[in-house]
């Protein structure tokens, strides 16, 4: 059977960058909130003091999340910025275009439309920049609100987001709960069409 311990790790690993909160750990493992404090206080020693570990425990207020050591910031930064990591996986540009067309969204709602756990493709997508924290929710846990950034634009060669094509507002609340082809498919249209704008355009430049 898994320790208290554990099982408070586990919740602090799926909750990603948005982290989770005493009482929801309290609630989510049957714990007194001093109990849980006492195996937060034991894991964040645990992870200070063990140097094989890549781990470390931030707190800010009541919300607690993982995070990798800054002693590490350099491989990270390596392991984000090498060729490898220039294509997007699927599960990433089905999060990015969610966010994309519905900004700002939280991660529940990405869920929500994805029928997946995404925390982890979020973090990702931060990591690279592509979106960005624009501040919370003002209801119990206070999600972060996501949204794309100015290097999501640059990444895809866009101008700004106008030059994502028009989606009738119906058509995006239908895939609301189903799986997100649509997005998919809304956000492939949108980069094929651009890049043939673009196209046209150094084409006719280069004619002028």
């Amino acid at each position: 059977m898994l320790s208290n311990k554990a099982k408070i790790e586990s919740l602090l690993f799926v909750s990603g960058s948005e982290g989770i909160t005493l009482g929801q750990l309290a609630q989510l493992t049957n714990m007194m909130k001093p109990a849980v404090k006492e195996q937060l206080a034991a894991l964040e020693a645990k992870y200070a003091a063990d140097p094989d570990t890549s781990l470390c425990l931030l707190t800010a207020g009541e919300t607690y999340r993982l995070a990798t050591k800054k002693s590490l910031a350099t491989v990270v930064k390596e392991y984000f910025e090498s060729p490898a990591m220039t294509t997007l996986s699927k599960a990433a540009l089905e999060t990015l275009a969610i966010i994309a067309y519905k900004q700002p969204v939280t991660r529940v709602e990405i869920e929500e439309i994805r029928g997946v756990q995404s925390a982890g493709v979020i973090q990702k997508l931060l990591l690279y920049d592509l979106i960005t924290e624009q501040g919370r929710l003002n209801i119990p846990g206070r999600p972060f609100k996501y949204g794309t950034t100015d290097h999501f634009l640059d990444f895809f060669g866009l101008t700004s987001l106008s030059d994502l094509p028009a989606v009738d507002e119906e058509q995006v609340l239908q895939t609301e709960g189903n799986n997100s082809t649509d997005f998919m498919k809304l956000f492939n249209s949108s980069l094929e069409q651009t890049e043939g704008e673009k196209n046209g355009r150094e084409t006719t430049e280069s004619n002028g």
